[in-house]
This record gives C-alpha cells, structure tokens and sequence, in this order.
C-alpha cells in the first residue's frame, strides 16, 4: 500500500528566533502552507492511499481556527485517502482543542490517550495521541498485534531511548521493545533531523520544514510502498531553504573592518539561509550587534560571537602585578575546575579590562 509519512508541521508557530530578521519568520510561515500543499499534490498525482501524521501538525497555543479550516480544505481534497494523525505535545487531544471541537474531513482519523487499532482490508493501523503536553506512559509496551497476517502499522510522537530526564517527558520508548513488537512499519514523530534508512522500519521523517538553525539539513516527507516482507521507501526533499551554519576564525583578524571583509568574501547560495559563527582568539572587541549596522549579505540571519581573548594568561600569570596576580587564581580555579569553563572564561575578560 502506498503511503506518505510527515511530523512536525507545527502550523501557526511563532518562530520567535526568526521573527527578530524582518520578515522572515511570516515568510516561513507562507513556506509551510506551501511545502504542506506538496505533499497534498504528491499523494493526488501517485494516486496515494494512506497518510500518515505523526504529531505536532499545528501549535495548540497559536493555531488560528482559519489555518485549521485550511488544513482540512486540502484533505478534502484527497478524499480517497485515509489520514491517521497521532497528536503530539505541541497539539495534544485536549477537550477544548481542534482535534475534539472541529468537524473534520470524512478520510480523517485523529488517535486519542488510548492506543486504538483501526481495521482495514489489508492493514492494521495502530496510534497513540498526546492528551497534555508532556507524556510519560503511553503503555505502547503492553500492545501486542492482532493480526499479524496482515500488514501492521504504528503511529506514535516521541523520543527514542530517552536518555535524561527532558527526553523521558515525552513518551520515551525503547528501541529494542519496539522492534520486538513485529510491526512492519512504525511512523515516529517529535525529533526534527530524519532517520531514514533505505532498509529501517522505525522512522522519524523529521520536521517537514526547517523551523531555523537547530534544524539543519534538508527536510520533507518519507513516502513509499508497505508489504509484508519488505518496504519501499524513499526520503523526498520538499523544504526549498536551507538553514546552515559558517564558521569563522578569527585568529588572524585584526579589527571590524577585517572581519566584515571576511564575511562578505563567503559564497552564499541563493536558498540558503546563513548563521556565522566566529570561532577562535579575538585581537578586538567584537560587539555583535554593531557588526548587523554594516552593509551585509541579506541571506546572513545570525551571527554569534564564541571567541576568547587572546591572552596569554600563562606569561601574565607570572607579572608581578594586581593583573598578574588576578590571573594566577584565576588559573588556580581553572585546574580546580570549581567552576563551568565559559563563567571563569567570562571572569578572567571582564577582570583583564578593569585591570588593563
């Protein structure tokens, strides 16, 4: 059976971390309609039969009655495929959400806290939703498959083998036990990055769009053909931006002037969205926000600051002076290790200036 696997829309987000670049974060939110009616004309065109939702479609805090109603308009339009949505923690199954209070389209199913199987000719679908924003016992241990003759599926949002205590909030489930469970596909949802594998049966498709520079990569829809024995699958790239982080040294850089030089000698490519990171020993100061004042790259939305000074803390630990003494327990709390790295790191810049 054909099938399309998306995550992660999260429809009407704020993208506070774009917003602050002109018009960017609005941008991307047009963005996500369009890449959203991809998938839409992918599934008419290949005559798709199943799709597969998993969690996070919409904000649940933001999402506005008018983008639920343009959602649904395109799933009318695709009446002959059955959509199987598993809420997420972003848009969990809450009595005064969309997923209870709206009329949706016929070929939509939403599954709610208790995991429900639904019967087709030739497949078993299995889902969990959300009903809070955190979830910490979906029991998805406990499901055993009815039918294991047929094609079985399970449509789940959360986190693999959580390993702390943040990842545990969200419906952690052990790989291994889900594996040992026998289904021929499982259609994850909640991490952003893709998993895919030409061969894997457990998949995150990742955030159908970038969302912004802790997405990386490029992002879309996992689509494909289930059987029995073996799946057919393919990653199809829909999101046309892509985020992607620039490293610079700045070592051997010597002032502003130098160093906006540097960024303006980077090749950009046109649907690319840039974050320079200044990495290395800086010989100035280097004020981020004036460095935005200067004439740069409009694809350049970010830039951060992670130099050190450049310092020889060891020569000067040897002065014998108010500085000089300042660095020698400064260097003491270093070997210590009493404190994190980046607040003596920041100790040692803001005492070096006083005392310059």
């Amino acid at each position: 059976m054909k099938f399309v696997h998306i995550a992660d829309m999260h429809f009407d987000s704020p993208l506070t971390n774009l917003s602050d670049k002109g018009n960017l974060g609005e941008q991307r939110r047009i963005e996500q309609r369009r890449v959203f009616k991809k998938v839409i004309e992918y599934i008419k065109e290949n005559k798709t039969e199943l799709l597969f939702i998993s969690g996070d479609l919409y904000e649940h805090k933001y999402i506005r009655k008018s983008t639920i109603e343009y959602i649904n308009n395109l799933f009318k339009e695709i009446k002959d495929t059955k959509i199987f949505i598993s809420p997420g923690n972003h848009d969990p199954f809450l009595k005064k959400s969309y997923y209870n209070d709206f009329n949706w389209s016929e070929n939509v199913h939403i599954f709610g806290p208790q995991i429900e199987r639904v019967e087709l000719e030739d497949i078993d679908i299995y889902g969990f939703g959300f009903d809070d924003f955190y979830c910490t016992q979906s029991n998805i241990e406990n499901v055993e498959i009815k039918n294991p003759e047929k094609i079985n599926v399970l449509i789940i949002h959360g986190t693999l083998d959580g390993a702390n205590l943040e990842e545990r909030q969200y419906n952690s489930m052990n790989s291994k036990m889900l594996k040992d469970k026998g289904f021929d596909y499982i259609a994850l949802g909640h991490i952003h990055k893709n998993n895919f594998e030409k061969n894997a049966n457990i998949i995150y498709p990742g955030s159908t769009i970038s969302l912004g520079f802790d997405e990386l990569g490029n992002h879309g829809m996992i689509v494909g053909e289930i059987n029995k024995n073996s799946n057919k699958i393919e990653f199809i790239k829909l999101d046309e931006t892509e985020f992607v982080e620039f490293e610079i040294d700045c070592t051997e850089i010597n002032s502003v002037e130098d160093l906006i030089e540097k960024i303006n000698e980077i090749n950009m490519e046109e649907n690319k969205l840039y974050k320079i990171i200044l990495l290395g020993k800086r010989n100035f100061e280097i004020n981020i926000y004036d460095l935005y004042k200067y004439e740069l790259n409009d694809r350049i939305i970010k830039i951060k600051n992670k130099t050190k000074p450049n310092y020889d803390i060891e020569k000067i630990a040897k002065e014998n002076t108010l500085r000089g003494l300042f660095t020698k327990e400064i260097l003491d709390e270093i070997k210590k290790k009493n404190y994190d790295e980046e607040i003596i790191e920041k100790a040692l810049e803001i005492g070096m200036e006083v005392l310059e």
